[in-house]
Formats: structure tokens, C-alpha cells, sequence
């Protein structure tokens, strides 16, 4: 009867530090509310694509542009919330609402209209883009086929062909997982070809996390943010 009780207890306990960081985790996908006052956040489109846009409040002119890329789960609160920390770091945050269903190169086809109309728009040559999943691949993918983006941070997105790799012309942050064998299998050829063309890159890879450890909210998805946002405005003043 002891042990049973003792068992219990352990149980009990061990179900609260769950719960805990449970709240932990969604207390962080919600770390910049949607009604803060120094933002100016809502839906608008560019190049006919339906964007959430988060951005200071002020002219969007005098600022950088960058544009988040969902994985496959959309323009969730997750990512409207990337949008809305990058806006208070001081970035026009565009997170364009992606058809899932969409082959990787017509998706990219479309924002490469996006960016175009961005632009022109706003008259900015700063612009850069922030991916995550697939849409890590995606933002690789357009320092690849678009000379208007100047900065690329790619969390675990596939990897370009090695031959199309001295294309690029932006900088780019490469963020990836210890066990997502997976994508890491093209990493060691995507950073080699890079450093045969003279590209300005820098590679991280966090030991002990899985695919999307940036959804948690965890010390390694705090690390990748901040080397993240001093990334982009080093590459995008």
C-alpha cells in the first residue's frame, strides 16, 4: 500500500512539471501580443498572395523588409508571432499564406512576385527572409533565384542543388537540429559548396533537438532567435 501510494505521488509529480512546461512552451508561442501598442498589425496582399503583416508603428518605408516562411502548418499563431518579435526588433514582417499543395518551385515562383511587389512598394533593397521547415527551404531556395534578397536564415529548410549554389548573392544563417538526420544528410555539401564560392554564411547545428525545436521555445530556439535577429541587422542595415 506504501509503494502504491509512494508511486502515486511520483506520478502526480511528474504530471505537474509536464503541465508546467506545457504552459512554458505556449506561453512562448504567444510572446508579443497581437494587441501591443507599438505595433501596427493585419492582413494585407502582395503580389496576390495574402499576407499577416506586423511592423512598427511609423513608416514601413524607412524599414527593412522580411518576409517569414511558414512550414507546413501555415500561418499559424506561432508564426504570426515570429512576425510580430521581428517587427519590434524593427523589420516590415510579411508571413505570406502559402498552399501547402503547391510545388516547392511554383511556391517559390509566387514569392518571388511577392517580393517584387515588396519592393516596389516600399521602395526597399532590404530585404530578407526567414524560414522555417519547408519554408526553410523555401528562403534557400530564393537567395538561390532572387538577387533582391540580401539575407536569408534558414531553420532545418532543404538544401539547394551544390551547382546552383554560386548563384547566391545574399548571407545566410543555416540553423539545424541534431536529429533531423534527414535534412543534416545534405547540410556537409551545401556548406562546402558555399565556401567554394565565397558566400558569407554561418552554420549551427543544436545539439540534442529534433525537427522544429523552434516551436518549443527552449534555451537552443532562444539562442538560434538572437543570433538570428543580430544576423539580419547586420546584413539588412
Amino acid at each position: 500500500m506504501y509503494l502504491n501510494r509512494l508511486s502515486r505521488r511520483v506520478f502526480l509529480r511528474r504530471l505537474a512539471k509536464v503541465a508546467i512546461v506545457a504552459a512554458l512552451q505556449n506561453a512562448h508561442a504567444g510572446t508579443v501580443s497581437r494587441d501591443d501598442p507599438r505595433l501596427e498589425v493585419g492582413t494585407l496582399e502582395y503580389g496576390g498572395m495574402r499576407c499577416y503583416v506586423a511592423r512598427p508603428r511609423g513608416d514601413p518605408d524607412k524599414l527593412p523588409a522580411l518576409v517569414v516562411l511558414h512550414d507546413g502548418r501555415g500561418v499559424d499563431p506561432h508564426v504570426q508571432d515570429i512576425a510580430r518579435r521581428a517587427a519590434l526588433e524593427g523589420f516590415n514582417a510579411v508571413a505570406p499564406e502559402m498552399p501547402g499543395a503547391l510545388p516547392e518551385r511554383e511556391a517559390v515562383d509566387d514569392l518571388i512576385v511577392l517580393i517584387d511587389d515588396l519592393a516596389a512598394r516600399h521602395g526597399t533593397r532590404r530585404i530578407g527572409a526567414i524560414g522555417f521547415g519547408r519554408g526553410g527551404g523555401m528562403a534557400n531556395q530564393l537567395a538561390v533565384r532572387s538577387a533582391r534578397v540580401g539575407a536569408v536564415a534558414s531553420f532545418y529548410g532543404s538544401v539547394p542543388d551544390a551547382v546552383d549554389v554560386p548563384r547566391i548573392k545574399a548571407r545566410l544563417i543555416l540553423h539545424y537540429a541534431e536529429r533531423d538526420t534527414r535534412t543534416n544528410t545534405g547540410v556537409p555539401a551545401f556548406e562546402a559548396a558555399l565556401k567554394a564560392a565565397g558566400i558569407p554564411h554561418a552554420v549551427h547545428m543544436y545539439p540534442g533537438t529534433g525537427p522544429a525545436f523552434h516551436d518549443d521555445g527552449g534555451e537552443a530556439a532562444e539562442l538560434a532567435w538572437r543570433r538570428t535577429i543580430d544576423f539580419l541587422k547586420d546584413a539588412l542595415r
